[in-house]
């Protein structure tokens, strides 16, 4: 009887990462350590986006990133945010991130990670309530520890991630991550402070009738593309288009489905950034069952270049993302076909 008066909240966040520490025995508790350290400033940036109407942080910043791309004040925000947290934290040399052009050193030349993050991903949506989210990455240091973070340490492809996760700040704030052992989903409850354990175990539908994709640059698409979206039509699927990357893949994550960016004339090798976005989502998909690709090949064997190196993404269900990569290969040996007339 009275068990029923005070039912159990649920297992928090905190109480989830130190069962899983046995995972890496490689770390004594330094990576369960920088995972609350992104947790925190999750909801330090939550409680920013809930009330930016009040306090005048909507709106452009005045200022544009690396990427070319105007940044709004909630931007800039969330972005001092997660590196004061991570810094403070004392696990993390290095953090590249969206908002800045050159690789970000913490001081704390012991710490054994790295950490690519876009600290706010969605920024067109922030000033019309929309959902918007926080996407990061994290590595193993392959320099040697008493030093700063070096360029090779940022530069290592996906399968060399430990952990990867998002944040999604909407009808309700979750933290969704993985760390090579599935995937996990945790809501935070603002009135307790605290994310809670509410979708264990999170597996993808190997396949799904969603497809996302910004068709406003459909005339630029390759035709592979275009054949897929038109097949898409044709067999009654539906498109979702949220205009945030976070969003639109955690809803395809559980309900089941594609999102694709695909190059374009405009951006020729893709917008996605590979280092902050695609590799964690990639990472994310595969734990769950999924798939993630740049249309010719595995997205977390891609190589990178450069800091903010760009990339097709076509990520989602299995099944799907495997049909997008077949029209892909017809449109390949069509035009070989043609070429060899």
């Amino acid at each position: 009887m009275n068990d029923k008066l005070a039912l159990p909240v649920g297992t928090t966040l905190d109480r989830f990462i130190m069962r899983k520490q046995e995972d890496f025995p490689f770390a004594t508790g330094e990576l369960s350590q920088l995972l609350r350290d992104i947790a925190l400033a999750a909801k330090i940036v939550n409680r920013e986006i809930n009330r930016a109407g009040l306090i005048d942080v909507t709106g452009a910043y005045g200022q544009q990133n690396v990427q070319g791309e105007e940044q709004q004040k909630l931007d800039v925000i969330a972005n001092i945010r997660f590196i004061r947290a991570l810094r403070n934290g004392g696990e993390v040399c290095a953090i590249i991130s969206e908002e800045e052009d050159e690789i970000i050193q913490t001081g704390n030349l012991k710490g054994k990670y790295i950490v690519a993050i876009d600290p706010l991903d969605g920024s067109s949506n922030i000033d019309v309530n929309v959902s918007i989210g926080t996407i990061f990455s994290i590595y193993r240091r392959v320099s040697e520890a008493g030093t700063e973070g070096t360029l090779e340490d940022c530069m290592q492809n996906g399968t060399h991630q430990i952990a990867a996760g998002y944040v999604v700040y909407g009808s309700s704030t979750m933290l969704v991550y993985t760390t090579g052992h599935g995937v996990n989903g945790f809501t935070y409850e603002p009135s307790l402070g605290e994310f809670f354990l509410s979708h264990p175990n999170m597996c993808t539908p190997k396949t799904g009738t969603i497809y996302s994709c910004n068709e406003g640059g459909y005339n630029s698409f390759p035709q592979g593309i275009k054949d897929y979206l038109s097949y898409c039509k044709e067999n009654g699927y539906s498109g979702r288009y949220i205009g945030s990357l976070v969003s639109d893949f955690h809803r395809n994550l559980i309900k089941g489905g594609v999102y694709i960016y695909p190059a374009t004339a405009k951006a020729p090798n893709g917008k996605l950034r590979l280092l902050y976005e695609c590799n964690a989502l990639a990472f994310i998909a595969e734990q769950a069952g999924g798939k993630a690709s740049n249309g010719k090949g595995r997205i977390m064997e891609m190589e990178p270049t450069e800091l903010h190196q760009r990339s097709p993404l076509i990520i989602g269900s299995a099944e799907m993302v495997d049909k997008v990569e077949e029209f892909m290969k017809a449109e390949v040996k069509e035009a070989a076909a043609v070429a060899a007339n």
